[in-house]
């Protein structure tokens, strides 16, 4: 489950960016509006839903598997730029969406250069690139698993196996008295 949805978090982002892009580079404002339009449904109905999933499932699993949450540095980065990107995208993104959708509701005819776009046209290739940015990452990340353990993993590691070896002496093994 996890894959699915972060994979389909990543392909929001290409189609935002996509749709941003296609809005920044046209000359026609009925397109423009359509962008705008199209990215502000996709945003209101997938992006809480997806990065809320994504990060979840990621806790889930690496609390269920032998990575841990905090037991490799890479698994923790992982959960760092997740967690920074599901706050960006719930905050940032939907707000600057909804401002883009609100600009063109009010323009609803007319050339672009009367809509008063201000900065928008760029945010809308600029916040939806940065997200790319950090989902890319975590692909690395999850990939090459760069940076190894942490200490205190490798510690609690050898703790355990201690405990264990008491618990469960070797064939053989007489303890001294």
């Amino acid at each position: 489950m996890h894959v699915v949805v972060s994979v389909s978090w990543l392909a929001l982002m290409l189609c935002l960016l996509t749709l941003g892009t296609t809005a920044l580079a046209t000359n026609d404002a009925d397109t423009l509006r359509t962008a705008y339009r199209a990215m502000g449904m996709l945003g209101d109905v997938l992006i809480i839903p997806l990065s809320l999933l994504t990060l979840a499932s990621g806790v889930v699993l690496s609390l269920g598997t032998q990575w841990g949450l905090f037991r490799y540095y890479w698994v923790s980065a992982k959960f760092w730029l997740t967690l920074a990107a599901t706050a960006a995208s719930i905050f940032a993104l939907t707000s600057r969406l909804h401002e883009a959708v609100d600009v063109v509701a009010r323009h609803p005819v007319g050339p672009i250069s009367a809509m008063d776009l201000g900065f928008i046209r760029y945010n809308m290739v600029i916040v939806p690139t940065i997200a790319l940015l950090l989902y890319l990452a975590n692909v690395i990340l999850s990939v090459f698993k760069p940076w190894g353990r942490r200490t205190q993993a490798v510690l609690d590691d050898r703790i355990q196996a201690r405990r264990t070896n008491r618990l469960n002496p070797p064939r053989g093994y007489r303890e001294s008295r």
